[in-house]
């Protein structure tokens, strides 16, 4: 079997830009994995001739080609990281070739937020597709998806490995840091701890925003002055001036304390090793979060909404900011499970492997269910 990927490359691209470039870099380590796959190919959507460097390690030998320049047709084509031209489509579909449309980022907002907020969108054609993979995030959306599309949608699982975050952590040693939660218990200090926090939320959608992690920052601060040191919003600084942030902000003791650090994107490993010790997250309806395990992969405290890691971390419900802010001050005292902590998520992340196989099983049978074919793998 030949499976064909879509990419999206442009110039001076990093596989840090979005969550979406290392899905399919991890779905690519799977499928080599595979038996039954013979061939991979990257359909090159973009108008670079090379992949962005972090993702060339675990993409080697897999050629980066236009659609139109391939010899043979794939005999899956995944649209994934960039969206394909439909007569391309409709001509592979035409010759019996199948189409599945794995959709990572969160669809809802991706129909909606263009038209509320008058700015640019992808859309493609609903009937491109022969079926529709998603992530467990957008269980929820299941139903829209096959009301729009026409077509089936299945749940497959989400993929991590630890391969970028390592790549950085490389980077960031090589300059004299340390990434990864520095306990100071074993030092004879103590570990109740005034905490430097650090909130990654992109600001650009309102699945992922600082204000709720703002407001538990702050509440907390308010029970407990000397728990938060300092508070780092990432892509904030571009809001400073809107009448709405400005508000926000203006009313946080926390700023009234200058304990507020607005600051533009940085990478994750970077930014830790050198500002912050403790992560504030939040979403709305997008759970599965590569940021949050890099975190726990760090052994960072990790207050979180997400329910699919309501076990790991430091868990609140929703938009619960005092709950948030009680798990904040629970933190502060990180330093005395931080070994248990990093065993647990450790274990937790090993499930997500591309190499694990429950998750190999779970893309061979659906492969296997769309083309028709037998696997000769063993149940």
């Amino acid at each position: 079997m030949k499976i064909g990927i879509s990419v999206l490359t442009h110039e001076g691209q990093s596989i840090w830009e979005n969550g979406l470039g290392q899905n399919i870099f991890y779905f690519v380590q799977l499928l080599r994995g595979l038996p039954f796959v013979k061939e991979i190919v990257l359909l090159n959507c973009g108008d670079q001739p090379r992949l962005p460097p972090e993702a060339e390690a675990l993409a080697q030998g897999v050629p980066l080609v236009a659609p139109r320049d391939l010899a043979e047709l794939p005999d899956v084509i995944v649209e994934m990281g960039g969206g394909l031209d439909v007569e391309w489509l409709d001509y592979a579909r035409a010759q019996g070739k199948k189409v599945v449309f794995f959709c990572c980022g969160q669809p809802y907002v991706g129909l909606i937020e263009p038209s509320v907020f008058q700015r640019d969108g992808y859309f493609s054609r609903a009937t491109r597709c022969d079926e529709i993979w998603v992530l467990g995030k957008d269980r929820a959306l299941m139903p829209m998806l096959r009301t729009l599309h026409r077509c089936p949608v299945f749940e497959v699982p989400f993929l991590w490995d630890s391969t970028f975050i390592e790549q950085r952590i490389a980077a960031v040693e090589q300059v004299g840091l340390k990434f990864g939660y520095q306990s100071r218990s074993a030092l004879g200090e103590s570990v109740r701890r005034s905490l430097r926090v650090a909130v990654f939320e992109p600001n650009i959608s309102v699945v992922k925003c600082c204000v709720i992690p703002m407001l538990i920052g702050e509440a907390a601060f308010r029970a407990e002055p000397d728990a938060v040191k300092s508070l780092h919003l990432l892509n904030s600084v571009q809001m400073r001036d809107h009448p709405s942030f400005s508000f926000l902000l203006g009313s946080m003791d926390l700023h009234r304390q200058e304990r507020v650090r607005l600051d533009g994107r940085h990478d994750f490993a970077g930014f830790m090793s050198q500002h912050a010790d403790a992560v504030i997250a939040h979403h709305w309806q997008n759970d599965q979060n590569i940021l949050y395990l890099d975190a726990l992969y760090g052994g960072y405290p990790l207050i979180h909404n997400s329910p699919w890691l309501e076990g790991y971390g430091y868990y609140y419900p929703d938009s619960d900011i005092e709950t948030g802010a009680a798990q904040l001050l629970r933190a502060r005292q990180h330093d005395t499970h931080h070994k248990y902590y990093l065993q647990r998520t450790r274990s937790f992340l090993a499930s997500l492997s591309p190499r694990e196989p429950a998750n190999i099983s779970a893309y061979a049978r659906r492969l296997l269910a769309l083309t028709g074919k037998k696997s000769g793998m063993a149940a």
